[in-house]
């Protein structure tokens, strides 16, 4: 039998989707239910808690950067081998970008699609009645996405939960769950989002008290039995990025931490090996492997420690003489010349790479990316089309003298020029590919 599944959807970023979510697959899996955490759209970091909460590993369900039949197969990979799924969404329940209809990368496209139901996260602070009017407009705002249930989060009383409980269920919506306002409840941020899962010392005790929390406040089997089969139209994984080698050596330490979960798997499910490494302990790529994979995180909050990696810096230049090494926002940062930290202090890089990167003058950059692949590399052959996204801080402080390694245009297909660089074996972009384009 497949899996059922549920949506949880919210207005706004910071409703306590995020905290709902995982909360409620803790809880699932000390049950015994064996439960999957999906996102949708482009987010590392939330995959890593729903892993942490499940023992299954994430996966990341995005309508826009995703041909429809790598979607399906994604989705029901995901449903293969679970009970239930529970598929978060990423900002607001139908943020997406203009494009064609399903196509947006928001998670109403997912709900109408697999035809599931949301349940949906109110942060009532400040209001109470008034909640309903909220919850109506979602209810309304599109026929074919379907709202079956509500929790509020962030009560300040039981007064305050019964007059916005009675007005929603007045309009026909059930409340299946009601959270008291609790700051500790809250997961710490950093500059890309939440701290990582990996990052926490008593990672589990804090999943298990959200998983108190919930088995406390929401209905819990009120909310299985919202929830819908999860059965896709037919997929394959054909768009799927391919392994760029048989083995391939994968930075992975605090510093290198951002490799879409889908990815990974369907390396190892193509028959790759993935050979993990840490430059922040000194490390450098297995000299017996194809290829050399440094990922996006956090390089800025370690620079002064991977400049001082000898090791490291040796072994990834004696590997790239002769073998492929690509990097990606992070990764791409740490193959240039030089990094400046948050306090202005810049240190050495790979030097792989001519460009440099600066930290402290920091602007956000983020969306949806594009890219027409100018030249072969790990990401592909020559004119490949690469659908990812882009979110990153740091700033060029110096491009350098390389090729360019595509051509880049937003969501929408507006050009933004040329992007990353190449030269030999070594390429590298800021921006983070998902799948191949279709």
């Amino acid at each position: 039998m497949t899996a059922r599944a549920i949506i949880i959807g919210a207005p706004r970023s910071g409703s306590g989707k995020t905290s709902v979510t995982i909360g409620l697959l803790r809880a699932l899996a000390r049950r015994g239910v064996k439960v999957r955490g999906a996102k949708s759209g482009p987010d590392y970091i939330d995959p890593g808690f729903h892993a942490a909460a499940t023992g299954l590993s994430g996966v990341n369900l995005d309508s826009w950067a995703m041909p429809p039949s790598l979607l399906n197969a994604l989705a029901d990979q995901a449903a293969d081998d679970a009970e239930y799924v529970i598929l978060e969404s990423a900002m607001g329940l139908f943020d997406g970008i203009p494009a064609p209809e399903g196509r947006s990368g928001s998670a109403a496209d997912l709900a109408r699609l697999y035809h599931l139901p949301v349940l949906l996260v109110l942060d009532v602070s400040g209001q109470s009645t008034t909640a309903a009017a909220v919850a109506k407009g979602f209810a309304t705002y599109n026929p074919d996405v379907r709202m079956a249930g509500v929790v509020l989060n962030r009560l300040g009383s039981e007064r305050h939960r019964r007059l916005s409980a009675d007005a929603i269920e007045a309009i026909g919506l059930p409340v299946v769950g009601a959270i008291m306002r609790d700051p500790t409840l809250n997961l710490p941020e950093r500059h890309l989002g939440l701290v990582q899962a990996g990052e926490y010392e008593n990672l589990m005790a804090h999943l298990d008290r959200l998983a108190d929390v919930v088995e406390k406040s929401l209905d819990i089997d009120a909310i299985l039995a919202l929830a819908s089969p999860l059965e896709p139209a037919a997929g394959d994984f054909g768009e799927a990025l391919q392994p760029p080698g048989q083995r391939i050596a994968l930075a992975e330490d605090a510093a290198f931490t951002f490799l879409y979960p889908h990815v990974a798997r369907h390396w190892r499910d193509a028959g790759a090996e993935i050979v993990p490494f840490s430059p922040l302990a000194d490390e450098a790529p297995a000299e017996d492997c194809d290829v050399c994979w440094l990922p996006g995180g956090y390089p800025e909050l370690h620079a002064g420690k991977l400049a001082a990696a000898g090791n490291f810096r040796a072994g990834t230049a004696r590997f790239a003489a002769t073998k492929p090494v690509h990097g990606e926002c992070g990764g791409f940062m740490v193959l240039g010349e030089a990094l400046e930290d948050a306090d202005g202090e810049s240190h050495k890089m790979l030097g792989l790479l001519g460009h440099s990167t600066s930290f402290t003058r920091r602007k956000m950059n983020l969306g949806y990316r594009e890219a027409r692949l100018r030249a072969g590399c790990p990401l592909g052959c020559e004119g490949t089309l690469i659908r990812g996204h882009e979110f990153h801080y740091a700033q060029m402080t110096a491009t350098g003298n390389d090729e360019p390694l595509a051509d880049l245009a937003d969501g929408q297909g507006n050009p933004l020029g040329a992007s990353g660089y190449r030269r030999g074996h070594v390429s590298g972009t800021f921006f983070h590919a998902i799948a191949r384009g279709a």
